[in-house]
């Protein structure tokens, strides 16, 4: 909080996020191998994709496991998070 009750806001941040099409993917369970971080296989061999923005440190992962997926059902999508609004009474800057 700054001077003068004015809360700040943080700025809109985009960050990039696995997204499957399940009408296109056959569960050949290539992309849980390249990005186990982030998608795990439920019992019969179909992804399950972890929420949330992908971390720089498993960003080549992902690509790789889109890149290597047969059937063109993973892409990697940007997403723009927009911080939440100020508490009631407090000035937005």
């Amino acid at each position: 909080r700054a001077q003068g009750g004015v809360v700040r806001r943080p700025p809109h941040v985009e960050t990039t996020e696995v997204w499957i099409d399940r009408t296109k993917c056959e569960g050949g369970r290539l992309g849980a191998g390249l990005l186990p971080a982030r998608i795990a296989l439920d019992a019969w061999g179909y992804p399950i994709i972890s929420p949330g923005p992908i971390p720089a440190a498993l960003m080549a992962h992902a690509e790789k496991a889109v890149d290597s997926c047969p059937v063109l059902a993973l892409a990697l999508r940007r997403v723009e998070r927009k911080p939440p609004p100020p508490p009631p009474g407090a000035k937005a800057r």
